[in-house]
């Protein structure tokens, strides 16, 4: 029996149907500090897969980075947008914006301890390959990224979009 175009078109259908991108906010802490981010994965896909951990502008967590975790989610990775300032605070004017990144740039020590409570909350999911794990940014990303050698210095060739966590790797 020979199968009809109509029949594989709803068989591909219903494959699909099946992919789902979850996003969901997570809580997590630091030093007595409630952290608010955002993880997002697809729960069709039953392996174990790469985990991003998706850093903020220096607006704070926001939609937009949410909105990236789940873009990533739909490309095979399990994403967490993560709270750098701690308890999902967001900037609505670059004066606020400035002082909390400027909040960060005055403790590295914290915003390492911060980056580290969000990695380890990524890793411990059950859909994420925990020697995996790699991180994508913005500007304030860039000008803050804790556990480089000089958190300063901004981007670097080879430094386009990811820093590779597990081995201490650029990519």
């Amino acid at each position: 029996m020979k199968p009809s175009i109509f029949g594989i078109f709803l068989y591909a259908i219903s494959l699909a149907a099946g992919a789902a991108v979850v996003g969901e906010p997570v809580e997590y802490r630091y030093a007595g500090t409630l952290m608010k981010g955002y993880l997002a994965y697809d729960d069709a896909v039953m392996e174990k897969r790469p985990g991003i951990l998706v850093v903020h502008e220096w607006w704070g967590h926001n939609e937009y980075a949410r909105n990236r975790a789940k873009q990533l989610a739909g490309m095979g990775f399990t994403a967490l947008a993560v709270d750098m300032y701690g308890d999902g605070k967001l900037a609505n004017h670059p004066k606020d914006a400035g002082k909390f990144a400027g909040e960060v740039k005055k403790n590295m020590a914290v915003a390492t301890e911060r980056f580290k409570a969000a990695m380890a909350l990524l890793q411990n999911h059950k859909s994420v390959a925990a020697e995996d794990i790699s991180a994508i940014g913005y500007f304030f990303w860039w000008r803050n990224r804790p556990g480089d050698g000089s958190p300063w210095a901004g981007p670097r060739s080879g430094r386009k979009f990811s820093w590779q966590l597990a081995g201490g790797k650029t990519g």
